[in-house]
C-alpha cells in the first residue's frame, strides 16, 4: 500500500515528530510509505532518509503560492498513492486539494491542536475539505470537540493517541545532567520543554518559578526550547527573578535523559492537542503539574497521574510544586501510576497500528467503488 505523508516542514515540533515515528514504523512488507514537505526541510527528516524513506520537498514560497499546489500535484501522480495523510493546516489545504486534484482514492486529513489562532476563512477552508475526506486523524478529544463547535463532523475524527518508543535505560548520572543545565546539585529541579511563543504561557511559569523559589529557596526552573519570544522573556525573567531561580538553556537534543533526574515538570499551556513533552515526562516518571486545559485532561488524571491547575494561576502552580516536594511519597505514586498509563495507552506500537488499520480500513472501504468504476470504464 502506497501512503504519502504530508506536512509543511520536518522541523522538531510535536506533530513532526509523530509523523516521523509513523513513517519510520509502518511495517515495510505493508507499506510504502514517502513523505512530502510542503515548505522546506528541517532536522527529522535526517533519520528518514537514513532508514532510506523518500522525503521530497516541495518549496512552497509564500502563504498562497499556487506553484506549490501544482508540484505536489505533480509528485503524487508520479508517486500513484493508494493515500494521502496531510498534517497540520497548511499541508492539510495544499495536500488535500492536491491529492483530489490527483484522483487518489483515499485523502486523510488530520489536525494535531486546538487553533483558536485560526479566523472564519481557516475554519471555511477546514470545512470544505473535511467533508472531500475519507477521514481526520487526531490526538485528543479535546481537539475532535473543538472543531466540531466550528462545523466538523464528530464521526470524521479517528482519534489515534501520540505514541512514543519504549523506555530505555539512562546512563547519564544526576551529577552529569544538572552540571550539563548549569544547577548545583543541592537544588530541586523542574523542567519545562517546548518552543517559546505565547500559547505556552512562559510568562506565568517564570512568576511561579520565582514564587516558588522565594519559599523553599532550593528551587530552580529550566526552561529548555527555543523561539520567537525568547529576548522578551528573558527581559521579563530578568525583571521579575534571577538565573538562580529560573534559566533558559534553549534546545537540546539530550531532554530524553535529563527529565528522569527532574523533581517536577511543568507545562501552563493556554491550549494543545497532546503534548509530546507531557508524555515524555510521565514515562521518564517525573511528576506533571499542567494547565487544566483539554489537551492536557487527556493525559494527566488529577491527583492520580498528575497535577491539574486553573489556567494562568501562578500561584496554584507554586503551592501545588511544594506539596510535592514536602511529600515525595506522593510524587512518586503520581509518577509510577503516569509512568504505567502511558506504557498501556501512549505505545508507539499501538500508535503505528491504529494508523495502520485505519489506512486497510479506508482503502478497503473504497476498493469496490473503484472496481466498479473501471468495471463502467472498460464497458463503456
Amino acid at each position: 500500500m502506497k501512503v504519502a505523508l504530508v506536512i509543511p516542514t520536518m522541523d522538531r515540533g510535536g506533530a513532526e515528530k509523530q509523523l516521523a515515528l509513523l513513517a519510520l514504523n509502518l511495517p515495510r512488507d505493508a507499506f510504502d510509505v514517502r513523505v512530502f514537505l510542503l515548505t522546506r526541510d528541517g532536522p527529522r527528516s535526517e533519520a528518514l532518509r537514513a532508514a532510506g524513506i523518500n522525503v521530497t520537498v516541495i518549496g512552497k514560497r509564500f502563504k498562497l503560492d499556487p506553484t506549490a499546489l501544482w508540484r505536489l500535484r505533480r509528485e503524487l501522480q508520479a508517486f500513484g498513492p493508494d493515500i494521502v495523510h496531510t498534517w497540520l493546516f497548511a499541508a492539510n489545504s495544499f495536500g488535500r486539494a492536491a491529492a483530489l486534484m490527483a484522483k487518489v482514492p483515499v485523502v486523510i486529513g488530520s489536525e494535531r491542536c486546538v487553533d483558536p489562532w485560526k479566523r472564519w476563512w481557516h475554519f471555511k477552508i477546514d470545512r470544505f475539505l473535511a467533508d472531500r475526506s475519507d477521514a481526520i486523524t487526531t490526538n485528543s478529544s479535546g481537539v475532535r470537540d473543538f472543531y466540531q463547535r466550528h462545523g466538523i463532523a464528530p464521526e470524521r475524527f479517528r482519534i489515534i493517541p501520540n505514541g512514543v518508543p519504549p523506555w530505555s535505560a539512562n546512563t547519564v548520572t544526576r551529577e552529569h545532567a544538572f552540571e550539563q543545565l548549569g544547577v548545583s546539585t543541592n537544588r530541586k529541579l523542574i523542567l519545562a520543554v517546548g518552543r517559546l511563543w505565547p500559547q505556552k504561557r512562559y510568562r506565568d511559569l517564570i512568576w511561579a518559578g520565582e514564587l516558588l523559589a522565594a519559599t523553599r529557596d532550593d528551587t530552580t526552573l529550566i526552561v529548555i526550547g527555543d523561539g520567537p519570544q525568547k529576548a522578551e522573556l528573558l527581559r521579563f525573567r530578568d525583571a521579575v527573578t534571577t538565573p538562580k531561580h529560573v534559566a533558559f538553556v534553549g534546545p537540546r537534543e539530550d531532554v530524553a535523559q535529563l527529565l528522569p533526574h527532574a523533581d517536577l515538570f511543568w507545562i501552563g499551556s493556554e491550549y494543545e492537542g497532546q503534548s509530546n513533552a507531557v508524555i515524555e515526562a510521565m514515562q521518564a516518571g517525573v511528576p506533571v503539574i499542567a494547565s487544566d486545559i483539554p489537551g492536557n485532561r487527556d493525559l494527566v488524571q488529577p491527583d492520580r497521574t498528575g497535577v491539574l491547575v486553573p489556567l494562568g494561576d501562578r500561584a496554584e502552580f507554586a503551592r501545588r510544586s511544594i506539596a510535592l516536594l514536602d511529600d515525595p511519597d506522593q510524587a512518586r505514586l503520581l509518577a509510577t501510576q503516569a509512568r504505567q498509563r502511558i506504557a498501556t495507552e501512549f505505545s508507539l506500537d499501538q500508535m503505528v497500528q491504529s494508523h495502520a488499520a485505519l489506512y486497510r480500513e479506508r482503502v478497503e472501504k473504497r476498493s469496490p467503488q473503484r472496481e466498479t468504476a473501471d468495471d463502467r470504464s472498460e464497458r463503456s
